[in-house]
């Protein structure tokens, strides 16, 4: 712990202030935790308790319902509601007992430090920002300073951070920082997401969960976090910018008032009352299915090998049918190779390398598919080029084959009526690779039906993959929500001069994420993202959703990413 602050009151003790007492307490510091009454006094002790903080830590902490307890702290740290009026107080009422040398932090994420620190004239100076979610295993932190923040106080705040074994981001004063504008709008679009119908809380959840590699999905982070404190940070950001991604959802609206708070209250998003389901646990509903004894997979990329490696692993004869007999040959070759690999990882033995071989037949001729049950579309990214591909296998296949498409955003329900039998037609979209991805978006049209719908459910779950399903709309559930979010990522590269490195520490250590949005774009393809933005922003006419100026640019000069060395860093040698 640094010396400068070797006692910190913390004046709100929710999820936030929760959180950050039992870092403080658990880095050495005597902490005075001020809660509202002497019932929030005593859940305040459990809060600390459920974040990792053991008893020895615990005895150093002083729960309590004064603010005058906080006098002689050397930092107070404000965690009440986001409402600025009672921040502005609380922080006032700690300045009449406190010296004039303690420093101030607010934890807001939707209101302006500077407009607190103006209010607080004698305070100023010793005002700053410490934002973060309440995430497991958090490793960074945002400074917020603002432009009348004393230099010596930033310096001594980012010592305190790094004592807590955190990474300081030092942030200027904006609207959400970094953390709050990113997230905040992109769990806004969750509950719109499932406002609308689009898709189930718990298949939202999975869906970014194992799509993503995100620690939690965004309807339980909001339950996590509070409804309440999430709506009014909204409204805050919604009222600083005018920006529609910040104004809440009807929704969260609606469960704010019904007092549907989330973990606190027992109830948001889900129940958390005893004998409830786990979040994202639900059974999936029981379908009517036809029976899938042999699959057929058309294409021979990455994704239709290793869809075919995944189904014939899973003990289904599969018929891999590619352009050319040259290429259905690489196909096989590609997949033995990814076996040898799982074999030399213990992850597969060399008997089950052999019969999952003798089980994949490669070639080039449609007619082949002739016996399939079911057959997995994984060419191209090209419309003309797959309702082309559906209308051969609409005449190729027999009557009751599942015909279903692996693209990742382009509208199912073209290549559904270009079969004859569109009622046979799902999405079926896998992600890379195959091999290890474990979600699969089944997705219906209009004119889906229950049993084919139930069969592609069916075999993903057959095939060791969790299905969740939505509707044919652009983006499906995972792209709907994550290249938004990469997007508005970029507009603060190009609109705040913010680093990108600062971006991707908040959000992979700040928030948990496997990797900060400018790297996983670099990962993703620059170009591939400019045209999943750009479909999504064609298709919903949101100007939101306009992609930002500076990922045009990068993909006009040629820099595309780790694919071409150079995107939003060098990847070039070294």
């Amino acid at each position: 712990m640094a010396q400068r602050f070797s006692k910190v009151a913390v004046i709100g003790i929710g999820t936030v202030g929760a959180t950050l007492t039992g870092l403080l307490a658990r880095g050495g510091a005597t902490v005075v935790a001020v809660e509202a009454d002497e019932t929030e006094r005593d859940r305040a002790r459990e809060r600390v308790a459920a974040t990792g903080t053991g008893e020895t830590e615990l005895d150093r902490v002083h729960f309590t319902t004064r603010i005058e307890d906080a006098a002689g702290a050397d930092l107070v740290i404000e965690a009440v509601p986001e409402r600025l009026e009672t921040k502005i107080e609380v922080i006032d009422r700690a300045g009449v007992v406190c010296g004039p040398d303690t420093v101030y932090a607010t934890t807001t994420t939707g209101h302006a430090v500077t407009e607190l620190a103006s209010s607080l004239s004698r305070l100023m100076t010793h005002t700053v920002g410490l934002h973060l979610f309440p995430t497991p295993a958090a490793t960074a932190l945002e400074v917020v300073c603002t432009p009348i923040t004393d230099p010596a106080v930033r310096d001594d705040v980012v010592a305190l951070v790094r004592s807590l074994d955190l990474q300081p981001v030092l942030v200027h004063d904006r609207p959400g920082f970094i953390g709050g504008a990113l997230t905040m709008a992109y769990l806004n679009s969750a509950v719109a997401m499932y406002e609308q119908r689009y898709a189930s809380r718990e298949d939202i959840d999975t869906a970014m969960t194992l799509g993503c590699g995100l620690p939690v999905g965004p309807l339980t982070q909001l339950d996590t976090i509070g409804l309440d404190v999430a709506h009014a940070s909204l409204q805050a950001l919604y009222e600083r910018t005018g920006s529609r991604v910040y104004a809440p959802a009807p929704l969260l609206s609606h469960y704010v008032a019904a007092g549907l708070l989330g973990r606190k209250a027992g109830r948001g998003f889900y129940d958390y009352t005893a004998g409830a389901a786990a979040p994202a646990a639900a059974e999936a509903p029981a379908r009517p299915s036809r029976p899938v004894r042999t699959i057929g997979v058309v294409g021979s990329g990455t994704m239709g090998a290793g869809i075919a490696e995944v189904c014939a692993r899973s003990g289904y004869p599969t018929v891999l049918v590619a352009r050319s007999e040259v290429r259905a040959k690489e196909a096989l070759l590609s997949v033995e190779r990814s076996l040898h690999r799982a074999v030399g990882r213990g992850k597969l033995s060399p008997e089950e390398l052999e019969a999952t071989m003798v089980r994949l037949t490669s070639t080039a001729q449609y007619e082949s598919l002739d016996a399939c049950d079911l057959v997995i579309e994984a060419v191209v990214e090209d419309l003309a080029v797959k309702r082309a591909l559906f209308t051969e296998l609409g005449a190729v296949t027999g009557p009751d084959t599942v015909l279903a498409t692996s693209t990742s955003g382009l509208p199912i329900i073209e290549c559904a009526t270009a079969t004859g039998r569109p009622e046979n037609v799902v999405g079926m979209h896998f992600f890379n690779p195959a091999p290890v991805m474990k979600l699969v978006e089944v997705v219906r049209t209009a004119l889906t039906s229950e049993e084919t719908v139930g069969t592609a459910y069916g075999t993903a779950t057959a095939l060791g993959k969790r299905p969740v399903g939505c509707s044919d709309r652009a983006g499906f559930i995972v792209n709907a929500l994550l290249f938004p979010y990469l997007n508005r990522a970029i507009e603060l590269v190009e609109t705040h001069a913010i680093a990108p490195d600062d971006i991707d520490t908040v959000m992979a250590g700040g928030q948990g994420y496997p990797m900060g949005p400018l790297r996983l774009l670099d990962v993703i393809g620059l170009d591939v993202s400019l045209q999943i933005q750009r479909t999504l922003h064609d298709t919903f006419l949101d100007s939101s959703l306009a992609p930002a100026r500076y990922l045009e640019h990068l993909v006009r000069a040629g820099y595309l990413g780790r694919k071409t060395g150079r995107g939003f860093r060098d990847h070039g040698s070294g």
